[in-house]
């Protein structure tokens, strides 16, 4: 019997089941005292190799649990919670503080943006629920990458090995659900406990309406900083609230944002060759085999020209969110709040050095989440603001196509001045039609076919 190339049969050129196999000149490879000799199972106890069998059977009807799919979703969730199980858990006066803090930046919010609340209740998370209340959306952007990946795995094992497996194939599949399940746990696990609030990475990951806070994180993110508290707890109640009003009053935002992501997702190539030589040294009853699948680096990037501009289209829009929000944050809390102004600096560079959230979307989705020109669209908003007040300003919101191109951060005094210009024509369009009438060409209007050259002033008469 032939050695299995996936990783059922030993490699040990020394080992004696491997000499004598008839490929490598020896004898017929079967051993009928020992049935497992072929799969490289010489040498098992068998009350090990049992327990072995049992824990296998385990993991599987788990990975059967979690209801199949590229993603074991159950167990990510599984292993997430437990490592956070008594992590971080607010205090009453925790969730008082973050009540009440929600409610005070909407009401300073109001006078500086068109765009009404957005916030239907407000909580105090523990990382566990961050966990919770953001799996469905994190399954939404998991699931093309994790699909992409489990077929390519498929299809780059040797035409042998897929004959030899058989039924097999499933096993591995479900056990690469369970192996980007694990992976995902453990890095939700991680980032639940560092973020601060719900939309910090500039997704709507969390329910709509809702502001979340995670008081233990900023807790920790206060005393980094050296200052109080209350006063940072405020001005993250202040980003909250502001990115839920455009999320929930803006109704093509949310879906644009994280149909980019998917779509970013989906054009993942595989390094099908590199996959194909790790394949041949991959064990299926391995977990830790399988997470060496996956952080093998055969999930480099080979961007299409698609994925660059899905990439270049997300970037831009996670720039114009975290600029606006800036701006207004930045109007809303003015005097009122001492040190705003060091904080927008701080989140600034907690962005743009890429937090957590950057190593995650790096390793699950492929995708490194960065708002690369950040300044430069809050420097357009506050542009927008000064020359056509916070009306115009939120106006552009009402559609994408209105809204700056990455072409448009590029030059953003010219895009001013064009939206400006749009925004006087719009108040008298009358106007704009005699400017327009006033600037065409004499050469673009269409002949007279009866306008005779030697007498212009009689036609014109006529």
């Amino acid at each position: 019997m032939s050695d299995v190339p996936f990783g059922f049969g030993s490699q040990d050129p020394r080992d004696p089941d491997r000499r004598n196999n008839p490929e490598d000149g020896g004898g017929s490879g079967a051993d009928p005292a020992n049935p497992f000799a072929a799969f490289g199972a010489s040498g098992f106890d068998v009350g090990a190799l049992g327990q072995m069998l049992t824990q296998l059977g385990q993991m599987l009807s788990q990975g059967a649990a979690g209801g199949g799919g590229p993603v074991n979703y159950d167990l990510a969730k599984q292993m997430a919670l437990q490592k956070l199980s008594t992590t971080g858990l607010p205090s009453a006066q925790q969730a008082t503080a973050i009540i009440d803090a929600v409610r005070l930046a909407e009401v300073w919010l109001d006078p500086v943006t068109t765009l009404p609340a957005g916030t239907n209740s407000s909580a105090a998370w523990a990382p566990r629920d961050w966990v919770e209340k953001t799996l469905p959306t994190w399954q939404r952007l998991c699931d093309p990458m994790a699909r992409r990946m489990a077929g390519s795995w498929i299809e780059a094992l040797p035409d042998e090995v897929r004959q030899a497996a058989g039924p097999l194939v499933a096993m591995v599949e479900q056990m690469g659900g369970m192996a980007f399940g694990s992976q995902l746990g453990s890095a939700l696990a991680q980032l639940g406990g560092e973020v601060l609030t719900s939309t910090e990475i500039g997704l709507p990951l969390g329910p709509l309406g809702v502001a979340a806070l995670l008081p233990a994180a900023v807790e920790q993110f206060a005393t980094g900083l050296g200052r109080k508290g209350s006063e940072v707890t405020v001005f993250l109640a202040a980003r909250e609230a502001a990115h839920h009003r455009l999320f929930g009053h803006v109704p093509w935002l949310r879906q644009r944002l994280l149909g980019t992501v998917e779509e970013f997702a989906r054009g993942i190539r595989i390094d099908s060759d590199a996959l194909q030589e790790l394949a041949r040294h991959i064990d299926p009853t391995d977990p830790q085999s399988m997470d060496q699948l996956i952080s093998s680096g055969v999930l480099e990037q080979q961007h299409t020209p698609e994925q660059k501009a899905a990439l270049s289209r997300l970037e831009t829009l996670l720039a114009l969110v975290e600029g606006w929000v800036d701006v207004v944050v930045a109007d809303a809390l003015g005097e009122r709040l001492p040190g705003s102004d060091a904080l927008r600096e701080t989140l600034r560079r907690r962005r743009a050095s890429g937090g957590p959230a950057e190593h995650t979307f790096a390793t699950l989705v492929g995708l490194e989440l960065r708002p690369r020109k950040l300044r430069v669209a809050a420097q357009l908003w506050r542009q927008l603001t000064e020359q056509q007040g916070m009306e115009g300003r939120d106006a552009l919101w009402n559609h994408p196509d209105l809204l700056p191109t990455t072409a448009d951060l590029d030059d953003s005094t010219a895009f001013v001045d064009r939206a400006v210009r749009n925004a006087s024509d719009l108040d008298d369009p009358i106007a704009a039609l005699e400017r327009t009438a006033g600037q065409a060409p004499r050469e673009q209007l269409p002949p007279d076919p009866e306008d005779s050259s030697d007498d212009p002033p009689t036609r014109r008469t006529e």
